[in-house]
């Protein structure tokens, strides 16, 4: 069973969508709404090339198992370039093989190649093992929190990394 990570297309939607509601599906809580709140799967390497940003999906037997995408910040005067990691999920069998460090691997070298300094992330705060491979991988919780206002009743922990 050979893995393959490739950019994205328009026509994953449907396996997008559900590879995030298995994932969701693990937190009680978390609430999937695509048309209401997350209607960018629909049409994910459009909405994302938009951004100026780019998506990849990992498939294995053409399923979805993971994906992650990154979108560049906007930049201020006197401010370091950087880049949002955006929608890093894995099945939960595919977990601990190293699939999320080498997606995660694609944003940061993506980020280098644009001479972003640094990457930054929200993460649900309910996603505790995902913030332990973050905090693995150099990224730093900065303290800062978000309420999102969705029918999850989300609050994001910000994360960052410094790119050497």
């Amino acid at each position: 069973m050979s893995l393959l990570i490739r950019l994205a297309q328009d026509s994953d939607g449907y396996q997008l969508i559900r590879l995030i509601e298995n994932v969701f599906y693990e937190y009680p809580g978390c609430v999937m709404d695509v048309d209401g709140e997350i209607p960018e799967l629909r049409r994910i390497q459009t909405d994302f090339a938009k951004k100026g940003g780019e998506f990849w999906v990992a498939e294995r037997e053409r399923r979805i198992i993971g994906c992650i995408g990154y979108t560049p910040l906007p930049t201020r005067a006197r401010s370091p370039r950087g880049i949002e990691l955006k929608k890093l999920y894995v099945e939960r069998w595919e977990r601990g093989h190293g699939l999320a460090g080498e997606l995660v691997a694609l944003v940061e070298a993506a980020a280098r190649g644009q001479e972003a300094s640094f990457v930054e992330l929200w993460s649900d705060t309910r996603f505790l093992p995902a913030h332990r491979f973050y905090r693995k991988r150099g990224y730093q919780a900065s303290g800062e929190t978000r309420e999102l206002f969705d029918q999850s009743d989300t609050i994001e922990y910000h994360f960052e990394k410094r790119l050497a």
